[in-house]
């Protein structure tokens, strides 16, 4: 389970808190002051201090936090004892109100602690000004110049090409072709399944699976499909599954981040529960609001896969700046998102539109663009993140987005538990999918 944080854009009196970092190497452990909004530069740290300090874990990190001393003010000022490097706007402070977001600590800190023991330098850096750096254009444009900037290579072939990205699986391809067919059946999917060994295994053990609770044995793939599963959740399993195939699940991953595919079925999941708990008229299909959950991530293992010597330095930026978006902190180090990259590609294979846009604007849901595809995606999101269950710092539920959907916050906490309460039997879906992923890479391994 992650260890959550909330965002501190609003916390105390706003541009005068401080966040309090700490981070450690072989010498020893350090705290880092900087605005409470701001991103640590890790490269300028580096830099500056001559010195690798890499982020304590989050788990440690509460650990250290929640000592008993550092309740009192003797406590707090022997914490100042440690090397302290403190962000250049914050010299002219006073007296600074700190906050640790992982612990909630929060106390002031005299400007006499840190007379002679803080090094001033500048690691903090504004979401305005992560904007104000990053290219301009269209997302192909800004992924070609992201790609640009890493490999130094000039983009003559097609962009698919030229990134390396994979193609659509043949079996993906199929299924995909057949969503777009309104007339296609059951008839003409459990064919395409029954050739795909990997992918009729998958359907089996889940329609066996306690979560679905099936009456009787399954005796066939056309049972498992008809009486369990279901036309729709079976295309969007197969595109999903397939897809993940398609790049592996990075290794070099922000320590305590939610795994991949807990993360996928989960937010999944939840946002199908949210859809069919909505009202009205013209409202979306619960079958593609699950598929763009189940594959809203899949852009962060494509940025692994193109950015694979800087991927790790991502990792270690996400895991020293957990209260800010996920999505600033991408744009600082690479340029790009990985929802920009997901969508680009999704386009590229022909997925539902309404899935490209969905994965494209799940961080901005309104977008003029947006579907409540978006929508829904975001608020499971949003309500996963505080029971650990997806990345990213807390936020409270939007209450525009609440009213696109015609839901209230409370339907929506009330759908997440409800999911919960059969926790255990949608991890066990979930290491059905690992297992059968990491027995794909095995046979790999062994043909070559």
């Amino acid at each position: 389970m992650a260890v959550g944080v909330h965002r501190l854009d609003n916390v105390k009196d706003g541009d005068d808190a401080i966040r309090l970092a700490l981070l450690h190497d072989s010498e020893g452990k350090v705290l880092v002051l900087l605005p409470a909004s701001h991103l640590l530069n890790l490269v300028v740290l580096w830099r500056e201090s001559s010195r690798q300090l890499q982020p304590v874990r989050a788990e440690n990190i509460v650990k250290f936090f929640n000592q008993d001393a550092l309740s009192t003010i003797e406590g707090q000022r022997k914490l100042f004892s440690l090397p302290v490097f403190l962000d250049k706007s914050c010299i002219e402070m006073q007296s600074l109100s700190v906050i640790e977001p992982h612990s909630g600590l929060a106390f002031d800190v005299p400007r006499s602690w840190l007379t002679g023991s803080a090094s001033v330098i500048p690691v903090g850096i504004s979401p305005e000004k992560i904007l104000e750096e990053q290219p301009q254009g269209t997302d192909e444009e800004v992924i070609t110049k992201a790609v640009e900037k890493f490999t130094a290579l000039r983009i003559k072939q097609r962009m698919e090409d030229t990134l390396g990205l994979p193609s659509l699986p043949p079996t993906a391809q199929k299924i995909s072709e057949l969503r777009a067919d309104p007339l296609a059946g059951v008839d003409r999917l459990v064919p395409i399944v029954k050739v795909d060994p990997s992918l009729a295994a998958q359907v089996m053990s889940w329609a066996a699976s306690p979560y679905y609770a099936t009456p009787g044995e399954l005796s066939s793939i056309d049972d498992a499909v008809v009486r369990v599963l279901g036309f729709d959740l079976v295309v969007n399993l197969a595109l999903g599954v397939s897809m993940g195939k398609t790049l592996s699940i990075p290794d070099e991953a922000p320590r305590g981040h939610t795994p991949y595919w807990i993360q996928a079925i989960y937010t999944a999941t939840l946002s199908e529960r949210l859809c069919k708990r909505m009202e009205g008229d013209n409202l979306p299909k619960p079958g593609l609001v699950y598929l763009t959950g189940l594959i809203h991530n899949f852009g962060y293992a494509a940025l692994a896969h193109l950015f694979p010597p800087h991927f790790a330095l991502l990792s270690r930026y996400l895991e020293v700046n957990p209260h800010m978006s996920i999505e600033q902190t991408e744009r600082h180090v690479l340029n790009v998102t990985r929802e920009q990259v997901a969508a680009w590609l999704f386009d590229c294979w022909s997925l539902p539109k309404e899935v490209c846009i969905g994965v494209r604007h799940i961080n901005s849901p309104l977008h003029s663009k947006s579907n409540q595809h978006a929508q829904l995606v975001n608020l499971a999101s949003r309500a996963l993140r505080r029971v650990g269950f997806a990345d990213g710092p807390i936020e409270t539920l939007d209450t525009k987005v609440l009213q696109s959907v015609g839901l209230l916050e409370a339907e929506v906490y009330e759908e997440c538990e409800a999911m919960l309460e059969k926790g255990d039997e949608l991890l066990e879906l979930v290491r059905m999918l690992e297992t059968q992923q990491k027995r794909e890479a095995s046979r790999e391994k062994e043909q070559v």
